[in-house]
């Protein structure tokens, strides 16, 4: 199951979801982790897992939308292990 299966099945709350995401752009070296029934995703991981995302985060003048979208994007993507 990826992130985005488990947002559509509504296992993932879009709050929850928004949290993950402004709780790593606030501080990547912090863990950001959801957890979803009995798995989980780390946000961090995600996010260099998916060459996107990472290059999208990387732009210096990237809007906070657009840095937004890149980790929502990451996490939606991921395996939920």
């Amino acid at each position: 199951m990826t992130g985005g299966e488990a947002y559509r099945a509504k296992l993932l709350t879009p709050e929850a979801l928004d949290a993950a995401i402004l709780a790593y752009l606030a501080d990547p070296s912090k863990p950001a982790v959801l957890e979803i029934r009995k798995g989980s995703i780390d946000v961090a991981a995600a996010v260099l897992a998916h060459q996107w995302s990472a290059d999208e985060l990387a732009v210096e003048d990237a809007t906070p939308a657009r840095r937004r979208n890149a980790v929502r994007t990451a996490v939606l993507l991921a395996s939920v292990g």
